[in-house]
């Protein structure tokens, strides 16, 4: 059963991150990039990493997809059509992808994977104690530094939105 639901996930995201790419319209585009980012959680609760999966409903399918919801409302270009590149560009990028992915399976087929059983369970609050320490091991540092690095990416939102605005009240 657990196979099935995973073979639904996969393929529901890849048709989704496909659907993404290739809509021309902005909104369809993120709301495809909000069921890719729902079926990574449903593959996090599928393997039973319960807390990974509630992070990133919340800040990726949450936050994220919130902020670019509103950055597009902001700046009025809900029903923006994006331009379809040049064949020649298509036919580059879907080289480059076959590539990619010839790489990818190779390097998959090539390993020899071994199932390890893990009886070791991880608390909410041993997470949330690695988080915010200091000592070796700790993230600390790489939680601050996000949290930083999401503060710039709201205001950069914001400017970006306010900016036709501001130039569109001097030109008056």
């Amino acid at each position: 059963m657990e196979r099935i639901l995973f073979y639904i996930l996969a393929l529901m995201m890849i048709s989704f991150a496909i659907a993404a790419v290739s809509s021309r319209k902005m909104l369809r585009s993120v709301i495809y990039l909000l069921f890719v980012l729902m079926g990574v959680a449903g593959i996090f609760f599928l393997i039973d990493y319960n807390f990974l999966a509630a992070i990133q409903l919340t800040v990726y399918a949450g936050g994220i997809i919130v902020l670019i919801i509103f950055s597009v409302l902001l700046v009025h270009h809900i029903e923006l059509k994006l331009e379809m590149a040049k064949p020649k560009r298509q036919i580059v990028t879907a080289i480059a992808c076959l590539l990619g992915i010839g790489v990818f399976l190779k390097t998959m087929y090539s390993y020899d994977f071994k199932v390890i059983e893990n009886h070791v369970t991880t608390t909410t609050s041993d997470i949330g104690a690695k988080l915010l320490s200091y000592d070796a091991g700790g993230f600390i540092l790489p939680f601050e530094v996000i949290s930083v690095l999401l503060l710039a990416a709201m205001i950069g939102a914001i400017i970006i939105a306010k900016g036709k605005k501001l130039n569109q009240q001097t030109d008056v």
